[in-house]
């Protein structure tokens, strides 16, 4: 039997949050509300293609609209997994909910782990702080020209990062150097290894599009191995085959920006790789929401980010075939607004556009219990070889149309 779908676009707008989980207590997250704050930090958003979706059906958003005459699905997600931070909440979409946390260190790695990374690797480091990656370079930028000591440093997250400038530290050396570190990290629950090269010269660094994550690959298998596994093309652009340590995915694009990440996934429906029936998974990861905007607490920028991103939208919508899907989502909250610059835990949003599949009277998909749900939807839509402890949404697209 031939399934039902061919291209499925799978976006994620990197850490945008509708809204505080019923567990957002434990996460110290009560009241965080991503879209919502931001809208309302500028005095209202202009996001009229997102709004037709059914993005302002989701949270109060200043500017936005709802509306019950919608074009495609919307509803919202809880995270099941226990965390809040970026690998966890890609697994859960991919279909796999983590329970055991990685770890996080507020106060810096402990000095075994530096003593044995030291020892493996023959480099002695500065830093060892949790910071803000501008401003760890800004800051220890000058002794590291001075003495090629590379700057680790960690954050909320689960990661151990390291920063060389390229003209010290070349970026090849860097990598090898994150590589090298993978190992040890693993062995103390640390998600991912970040390799961080800038340019520059005092006080005006610059981080570059050469960032390379080394992530530990997920305990398991996703919906992305199933695809794979029925010889069905996985495009990962941006950061999202670095998530998944490259594990089910058959061809990766880096990209530098968000500008650059959807023209690459435009160009990738239009002219990428489909199997001999003309499917294939195109996921993407629009990460400047969360690292340019959220991180640095800048709701300005986050709002000028997503005006953009919806003024891109029609593209996509305009590229999809007749048996195609566009699904947009996120992996967590990142309220710009908020305390610290920690992720936020948030439901999450999910909106599913299809030129074949229109809501008839209601496109509302609800509140989801976890982020699996749309592994789950494609397993069924594509009759995929997979099953994950979550439930479809794909009969309620089909029958409601």
């Amino acid at each position: 039997m031939i399934s039902k779908v061919q291209k499925t676009v799978l976006i994620v707008l990197d850490s945008l949050g509708v809204g505080e989980t019923p567990d957002a207590d434990m996460f110290g997250d009560r009241g965080s509300n991503t879209l919502g704050h931001i809208a309302e930090a500028v005095g209202g958003l202009n996001l009229p293609n997102l709004s037709k979706l059914g993005i302002g059906n989701l949270t109060f958003t200043k500017g936005v609209d709802r509306t019950e005459d919608t074009i495609g699905f919307y509803g919202k997600m809880r995270e099941q997994s226990n965390g809040k931070d970026t690998c966890v909440g890609h697994w859960e979409i991919a279909g796999l909910p983590t329970e055991v946390p990685f770890e996080t260190f507020p106060n810096g790695f402990p000095e075994e782990l530096l003593e044995k990374i030291e020892e493996q690797t023959g480099i002695t480091f500065l830093g060892n702080v949790v910071a803000s990656g501008t401003e760890i370079i800004k800051k220890l930028g000058p002794e590291h020209e001075e003495t090629g000591k590379p700057i680790l440093y960690t954050s909320a997250d689960s990661v151990l990062q390291i920063a060389a400038h390229e003209e010290v530290f070349p970026v090849d050396k860097l990598y090898q150097l994150c590589k090298d570190i993978r190992p040890l990290a693993t062995e103390y629950r640390i998600a991912r290894v970040i390799a961080r090269p800038f340019i520059g010269s005092f006080p005006s660094y610059t981080r570059t599009d050469r960032r390379k994550d080394f992530t530990v690959s997920p305990p398991g298998n996703t919906v992305l191995d199933a695809f794979v596994k029925k010889s069905i093309p996985v495009i990962s652009i941006g950061k999202t085959g670095s998530i998944f340590n490259y594990q089910g995915v058959t061809e990766d694009i880096h990209t530098k920006d968000n500008a650059d990440g959807m023209e690459t996934t435009l160009r990738q429906m239009r002219e990428g790789k489909t199997n001999e029936i003309g499917q294939a998974l195109i996921f993407t990861n629009l990460v400047d929401f969360d690292s340019k905007y959220g991180h640095r607490r800048n709701p300005q920028g986050y709002a000028k980010a997503l005006e953009e991103f919806d003024a891109f939208l029609p593209n996509f919508q305009r590229a999809l075939g007749d048996e195609d899907l566009l699904i947009l989502t996120a992996d967590h909250g990142n309220d710009p607004t908020f305390h610290g610059t920690d992720h936020t835990r948030e439901h999450v949003p999910v909106l599913v556009y299809s030129r074949k599949y229109k809501p008839n009277k209601n496109g509302n998909l609800g509140v989801r219990k976890t982020f699996a749900d749309i592994a789950q939807t494609l397993a069924e839509a594509y009759e995929l070889d997979a099953s994950f402890p979550a439930e479809s949404f794909w009969p309620q697209i089909i029958h409601s149309s």
